[in-house]
């Protein structure tokens, strides 16, 4: 008897989550729901894909961290994750990169202040009191799906683009214990010595250099190292080949022999284009190797 994971029932009981929408896709359910987070002092908002499956069932997941100027929903309707993610049976969650609303701190940038987290927990004005996106993904957003879906917390892995795949790095490479498995489309890679990093580290963490260093997946995974696997593709024709700096993760990469794969797809953009035409890689990568 097959079954989805929640019903009508249950989603109106759900105390902590208020339901934005509900649209079936490859016979599961694609979910929005938002909450309030207090980490991040607002309310935040996230999708969740919810695959086919039997009764009772936990499912693994998949997170999925989007970049730069991106929502919940970049990946979410652009990447067409969902038919392979239905297909291995595996949960999908596409949380927001920032926290969002009125009283929270922006800047006419486009790559600092909403739309713009790095996935780090500030410790300076103004961002400290709502830029808390390190604590709000590896504790407070994990403790409320949890605790409302029944999925495999011994199953995790995770996956990001640009932005996004720094935050999914990082979060893997201090994580090894939960998350077995990451993979990463044209991640940031060295933002300690980037554009996309220098101004936002600064912004975020203060002019201390040494604080920085615990958001760097070149720092980490070279002296830390990472007992899960790591797959990364890189489009050769990115246009932001300067900013995101794949060289110095790409060597480390090659040293360690330990099953990776660092990736350069010839011709290939920065777009969910390119995120698209190799998901299908990386979904059964993750339910492969986890």
């Amino acid at each position: 008897m097959l079954n989805n994971i929640i019903n009508k029932k249950k989603i109106i009981e759900m105390k902590e989550l208020k339901l934005i929408s509900k649209s079936k896709c490859y016979e599961g359910n694609q979910f929005v729901f938002s909450h309030h987070s207090e980490v991040c002092n607002c309310d935040m908002t996230f999708g969740i894909y919810i695959p086919v499956h039997e009764t009772n069932e936990k499912l693994r997941l998949i997170w999925f961290l989007s970049g730069l100027t991106c929502t919940h929903e970049n990946a979410m309707v652009k990447s067409g994750i969902q038919r392979w993610a239905s297909e291995k049976k595996v949960a999908i969650i596409f949380p927001d990169t920032s926290p969002r609303g009125e009283g929270v701190p922006n800047d006419e940038s486009f790559d600092l202040g909403q739309g713009a987290g790095f996935y780090v927990d500030s410790t300076q004005d103004p961002w400290r009191k709502n830029f808390q996106m390190w604590s709000y993904l590896v504790d407070e957003l994990p403790k409320v799906i949890f605790g409302e879906f029944s999925l495999d917390q011994e199953k995790q892995s995770i996956m990001g683009h640009s932005m996004g795949g720094l935050g999914a790095l990082n979060i893997a490479f201090r994580n090894p214990e939960i998350y077995k498995t990451v993979s990463a489309f044209a991640p940031i890679s060295n933002p300690t010595s980037g554009v996309w990093g220098k101004k936002q580290f600064e912004q975020y963490l203060g002019s201390n250099k040494s604080n920085w260093e615990k958001y760097d997946p070149s720092v980490l995974l070279n002296e830390y190292g990472y007992k899960g696997k790591i797959l990364i593709d890189q489009g050769t024709k990115d246009d932001f080949l300067d900013k995101l700096m794949p060289g110095s993760l790409e060597r480390i990469i090659n040293k360690r022999k330990n099953g990776d794969h660092f990736r350069y797809q010839d011709g290939y953009d920065h777009s969910y284009f390119f995120v698209s035409s190799f998901l299908k890689d990386h979904v059964n990568w993750h339910i492969d190797n986890n």
